[in-house]
C-alpha cells in the first residue's frame, strides 16, 4: 500500500514540477524570438525572476524521493541515463548563472552571451526531460544486476525524439500563457499570438504522441485492464481544449491554469501507465524496477510520509503567497528596481 503511494506522489512531483518550472523552461526558449529590445528581453527575465529558483525545489523533491523511496530505481537511472542527467544539471547550473551574470555589465556583447547561454539552458532541459521520460515510458535495456546495455544514441529514438519534441512545445505554449500574463502591450500581443499558434501543434502532438505510444510502449496494458485509468489522456485533452477556450474568452489566469491541467494529465498518463514499473526493462520484463521490488523498507516509507504530510503543504501555502505577491504584469517601471534582473 505504502509502495503505491509513494509512486502516486512520486508522479505528482514531477507533475508539479513540470508543471511550475515548464513555464520558465518556455520563456527562456522564446526569449531569441519574442524579444526585440533590451527592454522586452529584461521583461521576459524578471517574468521568471522571482519563480525560477523557487520552481525547482519540485525537481529536487522529485529526485529525492526517487532517492529515498525508490533507492534501487535512483542507482539505475542515475547509471544509465547518465549522460544526458548530467547535461540536465549543467544546463540547469548555467541557466541560474545566466539570470544572475546579465546584468554585470553594460556591454551588449556580454548580455548578448548570456541571452544565448539562456536560450539553451532552457531549451536542452526542455528537450532532455521529454527524451529521457519518453524512454523509460517505452523501455531501456538494463539487465537483472541494473547495468544499462546501450548508448546516448540509443535514447534519440523516433519514440525518445517524439518526447522531445512534445515536451519542448509542451514548455514553449505554458511559457507563452504566463508570459501575457506577466506582460503588456506588443510583448503580450506577441506571447497571444505564439499560444495561438502552438495551440493547433500541441493538439496534432498530443494526438502522434498517443499513436506512437501504442506501437512503442505497453502503456496501454494498464488501461486495458483498468479503464478507469483513461480518464488521465481524457484530462489532458480537456486541459488542451480548456487553453484554446479560455485565450479566447480572454481569461488569461485560466488558459494557464487549463495549460497545467493539461501537464498534469499528460505526466500522469504515462506515468500510471508504467505502473508498477519505475525502470521498465527492454531486455528481460523480470529485470524491470518497480515500486515494490525497489522500494524501502515500510519503515522508511512511514517516515517520509508523516514528512511529507507536514511539509508539501507548507512549501505549496509558501508558493501560493508568493505567486500572488508577484501576479501582476512587470512593466518598465519594474525594470528600475535595483532587484531586477
Amino acid at each position: 500500500m505504502l509502495e503505491t503511494i509513494w509512486f502516486i506522489l512520486w508522479a505528482l512531483l514531477w507533475a508539479v514540477y513540470f508543471v511550475l518550472d515548464g513555464f520558465d523552461l518556455g520563456l527562456g526558449t522564446l526569449l531569441p524570438f519574442l524579444a526585440q529590445n533590451e527592454e522586452e528581453r529584461r521583461l521576459i527575465y524578471n517574468s521568471a525572476g522571482p519563480f525560477w529558483d523557487g520552481n525547482e525545489v519540485w525537481l529536487i523533491s522529485a529526485g529525492g524521493v526517487t532517492f529515498a523511496a525508490f533507492p534501487k530505481a535512483y542507482a539505475v537511472l542515475f547509471s544509465a541515463l547518465y549522460a544526458p542527467l548530467l547535461a540536465l544539471l549543467f544546463a540547469l547550473i548555467f541557466r541560474a548563472v545566466s539570470f544572475e551574470f546579465r546584468g554585470k555589465s553594460e556591454s551588449g556583447a556580454w548580455r548578448a552571451l548570456w541571452d544565448i547561454i539562456h536560450f539553451a539552458a532552457n531549451l536542452i532541459p526542455a528537450l532532455l526531460l521529454g527524451v529521457a521520460f519518453a524512454n523509460l515510458f517505452m523501455g531501456i535495456p538494463v539487465d537483472a544486476q541494473g547495468v544499462y546495455h546501450g548508448n546516448l544514441q540509443m535514447l534519440l529514438n523516433p519514440y525518445g525524439l517524439a518526447g522531445g519534441a512534445f515536451f519542448v512545445c509542451m514548455f514553449i505554449l505554458h511559457g507563452a500563457l504566463w508570459l501575457a500574463i506577466k506582460t503588456e502591450g506588443k510583448l503580450q500581443v506577441r506571447a497571444l499570438a505564439t499560444a495561438t499558434l502552438f495551440w493547433p501543434l500541441m493538439l496534432l502532438l498530443l494526438v502522434a504522441l498517443l499513436a506512437l505510444t501504442a506501437v512503442y510502449t505497453n502503456l496501454y496494458v494498464n488501461y486495458l485492464h483498468m479503464p478507469a485509468l483513461f480518464v488521465l489522456p481524457l484530462l489532458a485533452l480537456a486541459g488542451l481544449v480548456g487553453v484554446r477556450v479560455m485565450l479566447r474568452a480572454g481569461k488569461l489566469w485560466l488558459a494557464w491554469a487549463c495549460s497545467g491541467l493539461f501537464i498534469v494529465g499528460v505526466t500522469f498518463f504515462g506515468v500510471m501507465g508504467m505502473f508498477p514499473g519505475i525502470i521498465i526493462s527492454s531486455l528481460d520484463p523480470a529485470a524491470t524496477i518497480t515500486a515494490f521490488n525497489g522500494a524501502s523498507s515500510q519503515l522508511t516509507l512511514k517516515i517520509m510520509l508523516g514528512v511529507a504530510l507536514v511539509m508539501v503543504p507548507i512549501v505549496l501555502l509558501y508558493q501560493f503567497w508568493m505567486y500572488r505577491l508577484f501576479s501582476k504584469p512587470v512593466t518598465a517601471q519594474d525594470l528600475r528596481d535595483e532587484h531586477a534582473y
